[in-house]
């Protein structure tokens, strides 16, 4: 190990987690201070030196995680959080908890495929270290729009997960929404844009959030201008209650004879359903309805969130 950092960093974590040696002790066989040793065992947690995984006994979480496979077929992994916790806070919690469950997800010859949006931006920035070789994340939908290209926006997300598993990242300079389907179907027969849709279409981990007008974090699709008041009202009229990936859908699952959706760039959900593993990370009660109607689409796989929805979920 060629890094001075990253083997200190080992040798603290073998003695503190292997040998169960105190911090102090470590610090003294090291030669260094205590707060040293915290740092060093921090950067082996977020490096992927260390991973920690936590097998809780039965309780409320385990409970409403049973509940949830049971009802839906979902493997949920449910975040704990106090009732006085802002959305925020909670939405802040949960990013941080995807950000380190992703991992065990996803690895080597392994294609990712992640819409961009408030949720996916926190996400990134608390990804731990995980090298992998040969893999590739992929941008599921466009985020251009009439005031920007949404390439700085997008890439930054891309960036920092491909920086993450030292994974290639395929951008998709498109904008959110074309203003004519028939461009959009014009642009779809470039071979340039196959390219893409058929790096999207093999993915095998897709990671997204709920675009919801509901929400206490505002979801990006609805506060970037990527909407006019037309299309609000056309959303309003045809009872959409969220997006996945910038492709709008009801309380029933039903999308595909939403007007919108025939000038979104986000793949259509049975593009989506050919991943393997399709991660779903939400929170907020107010995301409720969206996260009722995602789960009708029936792509959801493994779903994130906080506890308080979870209960929610369950109840309804």
């Amino acid at each position: 190990m060629s890094d001075p950092k990253a083997a200190s960093a080992l040798r603290a974590a073998q003695m503190y987690y292997l040998q169960d040696m105190t911090m102090d002790a470590i610090a003294g066989e090291l030669a260094t201070s205590r707060s040293s040793v915290s740092r060093l065992l921090s950067h082996a947690r977020e490096t992927g030196l260390v991973e920690i995984q936590i097998h809780p006994p039965q309780g409320p979480e385990l409970r409403l995680e049973e509940a949830i496979r049971g009802r839906y077929g979902i493997a949920a992994h449910i975040v704990p959080t106090s009732q006085n916790m802002s959305d925020v806070e909670r939405f802040e919690r949960v990013a941080m908890s995807a950000a380190r469950l992703l991992p065990l997800f996803f690895d080597s010859n392994m294609t990712l495929g992640i819409a961009w949006g408030s949720t996916l931006d926190a996400i990134s920035r608390h990804l731990p270290k995980k090298e992998t070789h040969n893999s590739t994340v992929v941008q599921l939908n466009g985020a251009g729009n009439t005031f920007t290209t949404g390439v700085d926006y997008a890439s930054e997300i891309l960036h920092r997960f491909g920086q993450a598993f030292g994974a290639g990242i395929q951008q998709f300079p498109v904008p959110a929404f074309f203003d004519d389907p028939a461009t959009k179907e014009a642009m779809w027969r470039e071979r340039s844009t196959r390219r893409v849709l058929d790096l999207q279409a093999r993915a095998d981990v897709i990671l997204f959030g709920l675009g919801s007008p509901f929400a206490e974090v505002p979801s990006r699709v609805y506060i970037g201008g990527y909407l006019d008041r037309s299309d609000y009202r056309s959303l309003r009229e045809e009872k959409a209650v969220g997006d996945i990936a910038t492709v709008f859908y009801r309380q029933d699952g039903s999308w595909r004879d939403i007007d919108l959706n025939k000038r979104a760039t986000g793949p259509g959900f049975p593009v989506l359903a050919r991943a393997s593993r399709r991660i779903c990370v939400v929170s907020g009660l107010q995301k409720l309805p969206s996260l009722r109607g995602a789960i009708a689409t029936r792509l959801i796989t493994d779903l994130v969130l906080d506890e308080h929805l979870a209960e929610q979920l369950i109840a309804g």
